[in-house]
């Protein structure tokens, strides 16, 4: 394993932690001593998940690359929630068609992320032609745009109003059943079509 990817972990971790913060508080969570801690808590996390995973990969080495992919896409993950519990609670939108658009902003961020630390990182292509594969990746996200946008707008307006639910509880939950769905597909995706080891 190389030593930059502890850092690398480490990192990920920390800046997961950052944009955990408005998630968060928008959950309740509003102790400043919490918040504070959550950034440092990531930066472990991120360093005890990437050994985790490169321990398992020295008999499945193809884990290794499933674990890089995993660690960017939490962050993906948490830029996203981050972004849209910031945005829904300085708009007040938490459910309906409006909040499809206020869904949109995090997800940008988050591709952009993913997309640079998924070249770089996770597959590897190199620096050379940064956003060559950027049209690729632009169209197998975009499909998991639409798909994370739909699931989260059926959710928060059918399926939580009938259970009782909190509409800040029903957000994130709507949110994370729509990212768990999309998670192996874009990993195929990746792998296959956009990150190939030789550009197109």
């Amino acid at each position: 394993m190389p030593k930059t990817d502890y850092a690398i972990g480490s990192l990920i971790g920390f800046f997961a932690g950052i944009f955990a913060i408005p998630t968060f508080y928008n959950l309740g969570i509003k102790s400043a001593m919490i918040l504070l801690a959550v950034p440092w808590a990531g930066a472990v996390g991120g360093l005890v998940g990437i050994w985790t995973v490169y321990f398992f990969a020295r008999k499945m080495p193809v884990l290794a690359q499933f674990g890089r992919f995993f660690a960017v896409g939490v962050l993906n993950t948490v830029i996203d929630f981050g972004i849209l519990n910031l945005l829904s609670r300085s708009t007040g939108i938490a459910a309906g068609f409006l909040l499809g658009g206020v869904n949109v902003p995090g997800f940008l961020v988050a591709v952009i992320n993913s997309y640079l630390w998924n070249k770089l990182w996770v597959f590897k292509t190199g620096s050379q032609n940064l956003f060559a594969a950027f049209p690729r990746f632009f169209a197998v996200t975009l499909a998991g745009l639409l798909t994370n946008s739909a699931i989260v707008i059926f959710f928060t307006t059918y399926v939580a109003p009938s259970s009782g639910m909190a509409p800040n509880i029903a957000l994130n939950i709507g949110k994370l059943l729509a990212t768990a769905i999309s998670l192996a597909v874009n990993f195929l995706g990746y792998k296959f079509f956009v990150f190939q080891k030789k550009e197109l």
